[in-house]
């Protein structure tokens, strides 16, 4: 589970209004967009690392593939236009195959589950010029070989391989059948919660292929109205793993290109186990297989020879608590490779031998490694982002993979990310902290370097000047023996003799973060409407939450919601006390897990909060999906207290504020079966409470003026009621 793409747009709320010393600003207008800041285009590097392609979309002309170059950014010329091809008007993605001749061009996509999708594609050969169709069906997750020569794709769970030269088309596998059998992509619950959809990976010289297979067949069943606008709803049916049921049965198969058949690999003597990741290494006849438990507390990392099937363990990893799984596996040329792990208590980068004997541990020390960026084989270098300068913050650095020569390659404060070009001669920087909005400039990746500034958003600086906007106050609070990041917002009037109703925010999920230097996000400009109608708003990032080492994330394991709801109760007691905070009106909000923190919140600290809203909200993890939940609290069968003790639905009597309870009917993540059965159980308690269900809407309530709505709907309630 995460936390929805819902905050991507900005909010904007019906007719309230935010006044400030020079200008009146509409919620209309940053819904519209007047306050997004300009995003740099989405960029892919080419193999010469001194070129990038940037895909622009032109109403009239159609779509381009341009070429620009990294140092001085201008445009080169153009890769591919839609207007120059017979067939397409326009395509909506592209993938270039390994060496650049070709690219693989999306029409017509259509959206399954979070990352899921289904297109028509079309091949196009830059040197003969020619479009061909690569298939007259809408397919899923097609890729080139390695040379290009070949494309395996997946059609009605089956995978097929088509040759570009001949036409000719090989069906891989015959038994994928819907709600039964799926091969080469992944099912539901691999793709919310493993972030895999393409269950598939070609060998280095594209003579193998390996692939999952998902039996789906005693998986339960989850149905869910799409009311349309038809006579009759339809019925939505999928395969939904529940805490504690039945998984797919997942197996591991390797494909032979050459003599047309699949063999099983038999990977050893596990049970009831997953498969989240399968890499082929540099040798082409090794592939290797991470392997983890049901619990999701011990992994293995197996390699398998194509030819003969026989199967290694070379690295085996155990926690108290979980794993977590990442695609930061690297393989180097001698095959041995990076891993990151938190077998320290923080997450660190460490370099194995190809029999997975340790050479070295690469970074060291009480914060993170946040993202692994790759390795250059030209240098003998690791890039990375991390925590070291705060948890508050990110920089990113180089360092050789002997742990030497480190080197901090950003030198502003904030949060820092990059994006290197494909030989690691340069990176993009994009740069934010609370008082600046997205920059974006070139760096040399050897020295980090400034070289030339791409994009600022100073026009947004001094738009947003006119209003008057309240700072975004960092700071930390004391609670229940740790020191938690926390920031608040107040009225840009702020008179410390008055009393202000308090509006907290948190997620708190496992992991996440809420708290960061980075400048608004589109909540934070819907708190500025708020803060200047009078409301100081506060979030605190609480244990379970990440970036302060594993202990600290994972004290939470068998207990989802119980040292999360201490520390908002706790946090809430210590504001009460402020001068300036009315204890009469605290309230609290969250979407998803927040949403089943709030709820909690109300019912649990009914003495602190008076008001809460909880969106797509789970209200008992029972409901929710295996690998997401037994993660963190096994299963029901094992833990049953953990899953009844802090549910919502054991604590409906409690409630005594106002609560607002929102869900989308077609939530295909968490089930408005959630908020069903908490509706039911306030109605027998007779607790009386505001609720409502948007129609066909997944878990980001969107679409439409959907979001216009809802936000107007939270705004009038807080007002009314906080």
């Amino acid at each position: 589970m995460k936390l929805p793409h819902v905050l991507l747009a900005f909010l904007f709320v019906g007719a309230t209004t935010v006044f400030a010393q020079e200008k009146e600003i509409t919620l209309e207008e940053i819904w519209n967009g007047t306050f997004s800041p300009e995003r740099l285009e989405s960029l892919k590097s080419l193999n010469n690392g001194t070129e990038y392609i940037v895909l622009n979309q032109d109403q009239n002309s159609g779509t381009s593939i341009d070429v620009y170059d990294y140092k001085s950014g201008e445009k080169k010329r153009s890769l591919l236009q839609s207007s120059k091809l017979d067939g397409i008007k326009r395509f909506q993605g592209y993938q270039l195959s390994d060496d650049e001749n070709k690219a693989l061009l999306e029409t017509g996509s259509e959206q399954i589950y979070r990352h899921s999708s289904r297109g028509i594609y079309y091949v196009y050969d830059f040197s003969t010029e020619t479009l061909t169709k690569l298939s007259e069906n809408k397919v899923q997750e097609p890729t080139f070989s390695p040379d290009a020569s070949k494309v395996a794709y997946v059609y009605e769970n089956n995978i097929y391989i088509k040759d570009l030269s001949s036409g000719n088309e090989v069906q891989v596998t015959e038994d994928g059948k819907k709600n039964e059998i799926i091969n080469g992509i992944t099912d539901w619950v691999y793709e919310e919660e493993f972030g895999i959809v393409r269950a598939f990976e070609w060998n280095a010289t594209g003579n193998y292929l390996a692939y999952l297979r998902f039996d789906e067949k005693e998986v339960p069943e989850f149905s869910m109205d799409v009311f349309g606008e038809e006579l009759y709803p339809e019925a939505s049916t999928f395969k939904y793993p529940k805490a504690g049921e039945k998984n797919a049965e997942v197996s591991l198969h390797i494909y032979s290109v050459a003599e047309k058949t699949s063999r099983k690999v038999e990977l050893g003597n596990y049970e009831d186990f997953y498969i989240p990741r399968i890499n082929w290494t540099n040798d082409p006849a090794i592939l290797s297989v991470q392997v983890l438990n049901r619990h999701q507390n011990n992994l293995d990392l197996i390699f398998v020879n194509a030819k003969t099937l026989e199967t290694k363990v070379v690295l085996n990893e155990k926690d108290k608590a979980y794993v977590d799984i990442t695609d930061n596996l690297t393989f180097l040329k001698d095959n041995s490779f990076i891993w990151t792990s938190e077998k320290d208590g923080f997450n660190h980068i460490y370099h194995y031998d190809e029999t997975g004997k340790l050479i070295n541990q690469v970074t060291n020390g009480d914060w993170e490694v946040t993202r692994y960026y790759g390795f250059s084989p030209k240098t003998n270098t690791i890039f990375y982002q991390s925590t070291e300068n705060g948890s508050l913050n990110r920089d990113v650095y180089s360092i050789k993979a002997n742990g030497k020569s480190k080197k901090r390659l950003t030198n502003k404060e904030g949060t820092n990310s990059a994006d290197f070009s494909t030989d690691f001669t340069y990176f993009i920087n994009t740069f934010t902290n609370t008082s600046t909005p997205y920059t974006y400039t070139l760096h040399e990746a050897k020295t980090g370097k400034l070289v030339r500034e791409i994009k600022d958003n100073n026009e947004l600086l001094e738009l947003s000047k006119a209003y008057d906007f309240a700072p975004k106050e960092l700071s930390t609070i004391t609670v229940n023996g740790n020191e938690l990041n926390m920031w608040m917002i107040k009225p840009t009037n702020f008179d410390e003799t008055k009393k202000y109703p308090l509006l907290m925010f948190q997620y708190s999920g496992p992991g996440s973060q809420s708290v960061s230097n980075t400048y608004y996000n589109s909540n934070e400009y819907w708190y500025q409407l708020l803060a200047n109608e009078g409301y100081i708003v506060a979030a605190v990032d609480g244990r379970g939450t990440g970036y302060k080492g594993a202990a600290f994330k994972k004290v939470t394991q068998n207990e989802l919601g119980k040292y999360e709801l201490e520390d908002q109760i706790a946090a809430a007691k210590l504001f009460s006390d402020y001068d300036y905070i009315d204890e009469e009106r605290i309230g609290i909000w969250g979407w998803s897990y927040g949403g089943f923190m709030s709820t909690n919140a109300i019912l649990k600290g009914n003495d602190v909060f008076s008001m809460a809203i909880a969106v797509a909200l789970m209200t008992s993890w029972r409901f929710y999906d295996t690998i997401y939940t037994e993660r963190y609290l096994t299963t029901p069968q094992e833990n049953p207290s953990g899953y009844d003790e802090n549910s919502p639905l054991s604590h409906v009597e409690k409630l005594k504020g106002d609560y607002l309870l929102i869900h989308g009917s077609a939530d295909d993540n968490v089930h408005v079966q959630n908020t069903m059965r908490l509706v039911e159980a306030l109605i027998q308690a007779n607790k009386q409470f505001d609720w409502r269900i948007y129609p066909d809407k997944n878990h980001g309530i969107y679409g439409g003026n959907t979001r216009l709505h809802l936000y107007t709907l939270m705004t009038k309630f807080i007002k009314e009621k906080l």
